[in-house]
């Protein structure tokens, strides 16, 4: 019998799984007593640090009783489902986390129907019991509901349930009965989660994630699913598409606490890095160099949104990014696309424009988020909906759609979600909250959050989830106010910003350079207007104490890159730099828009 747990940590965003690994390491004692480890360990690059949320699922490694357990932290938000799908692939069991109050949201759902369809073993954690209004008890209800109605087995339906606060450091049985560790759910993972089967015969391992190092290159990670691979051994990778490439290991290693050790061989059952074997892609299998046998192809849901690219031909372009040719980005995205499974790009006519298809905004925003701090200089334009034809009817991706909203407010909710043709399923109290769901398009979710933040004053909690394509259901109403366009280059002046306030809200503040083209601010009516807000006030020697008054300015307003996403409509761009966010006109001179009917 091996004593080998693999389990995945899956539940929905911000339900604690990164905090559970951490009090698993720290329980395991595998730092020095005085070492200073901070929160989130393995959220360890800055944009995940900044956004609070896993992007990039990890794989860390502890000893508990003699058994050696590896635990993959999977991202919790749906756009990034792709990751989850894969790395799934390498458990036998996931511990499916669910917040004590906010019980299975749609994230919940979607992890938990890929792992039941794996066949893999669950333990319930219902953690943050030490919440306010918590209802453990409901919950571990609704998700025995949500089992069974996603057809789970007799055996995965009997779960065993632990009850616990991972921010405070304990897990217990009984809810009721706090303990001052983790040990009861280390435990039930070496009782319940089966051990790795040992599979005899020729080596079989799927390449599910990877791994790269300034001195050996990429490192492919996987599961050993049969066989024994061993250090120096000659082996054949199998492309997804059948395709035969011989290679050779030249290391090893295999994961222990946040590192990896190296080692000689690795027996079917652990999870390794390989170093030594080039040009493979995620899905690829590493098998017996003689009589090589694939492993089933990974498949990955379709994308439902696509963007795009172009290079930045605004009149600012090259002042602060290094990176700005079409080919540099040309290999950056094709870079990505080897690691990223969900993301998929596609040449346009033009030589310097790709089409990016993704998951959902975020899933596009952190790739243009990284690709800036790398030194590139981008535009992007309006993200767009993949629309199919099935049976000859146009379809388009329809999302479910989960709001918690304090319950004067949800009426307002529910006003903003059926203007953009969303439909109301469930109206239920929730706590103090009222629960709302809907079924609403793809489309009508682009630019809902700000709105719906914005009516019910930030308390708002949102979460949505791709159901499936269903019939093109009739326009959305898109932007309704127009946007004042710079008539001038140069630097934006106080006076003239405070004499044309009246005219709209201003995105930008006084001091800055601005060019021709480029957007200032939201219009109080349907149209563009173009307008001067480089001219500063004409002097004279003559002064009076009526007309010399100080300029009052409102502050301006500063959109993050996924509320410039959702902003913007077909005929503008978003330029993105490394230091600086600009929306703009396609078309930068008035001219040049009239000639191309647009809307001025």
């Amino acid at each position: 019998m091996q004593k080998i747990r693999n389990i995945a940590i899956i539940a929905h965003v911000d339900h604690g799984k990164t905090t559970t690994v951490d009090k698993i390491l720290h329980a395991c004692s595998i730092f020095r007593d005085n070492e200073q480890t901070g929160d989130l360990i393995l959220d360890n690059n800055d944009l995940e640090r900044e956004r609070g949320i896993t992007i990039v699922s990890k794989n860390v490694s502890v000893k508990y009783k003699d058994v050696k357990i590896n635990i993959i932290d999977t991202p919790g938000h749906a756009d990034f489902g792709g990751e989850v799908e894969r790395v799934l692939k390498m458990a036998d069991g996931v511990l499916l986390l669910c917040d004590a109050f906010e019980g299975a949201m749609p994230q919940t759902r979607f992890v938990t129907q890929k792992a039941l369809a794996l066949g893999l073993k669950p333990i319930v954690v219902v953690n943050k019991v030490d919440k306010e209004n918590c209802r453990p008890e409901e919950v571990y209800e609704q998700i025995f509901e949500l089992f069974f109605n996603l057809e789970a087995t007799e055996e995965q339906l009997d779960f065993p349930v632990i009850y616990g606060s991972s921010k405070n450091g304990w897990m217990s049985t009984d809810y009721k009965q706090p303990t001052d560790n983790f040990f009861p759910l280390l435990d039930a993972i070496v009782e319940h989660i089966p051990a790795a089967p040992i599979n005899d015969g020729n080596l079989q391992m799927q390449i599910t994630s990877l791994d790269y190092s300034s001195f050996v290159g990429r490192i492919a990670i996987g599961r050993v699913h049969r066989g024994t691979i061993k250090e120096n051994q000659p082996v054949t990778l199998i492309k997804r598409d059948g395709k035969l490439v011989k290679s050779r290991v030249k290391e090893l290693y295999t994961f222990e606490g946040l590192g990896k050790v190296r080692t000689t061989e690795v027996s079917s059952g652990d999870i390794c890095a390989v170093v030594g074997i080039d040009g493979f892609d995620i899905g690829d299998t590493i098998a017996d160099f003689e009589n090589p046998e694939q492993l089933p192809v990974i498949s990955i849901d379709e994308p439902t949104m696509n963007m795009l690219f172009t290079i930045n031909n605004s009149p600012f372009f090259g002042k602060e990014g290094k990176l700005v040719t079409s080919q540099r980005i040309k290999d950056r995205l094709m870079k990505e696309m080897e690691k990223n499974l969900a993301l998929k790009v596609v040449e346009t006519q033009g030589a310097d424009s790709w089409l990016v298809y993704g998951r959902g905004i975020l899933h596009l925003s952190v790739l243009i988020e990284t690709m800036r701090r790398e030194g590139y200089e981008l535009q992007v334009g309006q993200p767009q909906v993949i629309v199919k034809e099935i049976d000859g009817k146009k379809h388009e991706p329809v999302e479910t759609l989960i709001v918690d909203v304090p319950g004067d407010v949800a009426g307002k909710v529910i006003e903003l979600v059926t203007q953009r043709k969303g439909e109301l399923l469930i109206m239920e109290p929730k706590g103090d909250l009222q629960h709302l769901e809907f079924e609403i398009p793809s489309r009508g979710i682009i630019g809902l959050r700000n709105n719906v933040l914005t009516a019910t004053a930030g308390e708002a909690i949102m979460a949505h989830r791709f159901k499936a394509y269903e019939p093109w259901k009739g326009t959305i109403p898109g932007r309704l106010n127009g946007v004042l366009i710079s008539m001038d280059k140069g630097t934006t002046t106080a006076y003239s910003i405070d004499k044309l306030q009246d005219r709209g809200r201003f995105f930008v503040d006084p001091g800055v350079d601005i060019y021709e083209g480029q957007i200032l601010g939201e219009h109080i009516r349907d149209n563009d207007l173009v307008i001067n807000i480089v001219k500063g006030k004409a002097l004279t020697n003559m002064r009076a104490s009526g007309t010399d008054d100080n300029t009052r300015i409102a502050p301006a307003i500063k959109f993050s890159l996924e509320e410039c996403m959702e902003y913007i409509q077909a005929d503008e761009y978003i330029e993105v730099t490394p230091q600086s966010m600009r929306l703009r006109k396609i078309f930068l001179t008035e001219q040049l828009r009239k000639a191309n009917g647009s809307k001025n």
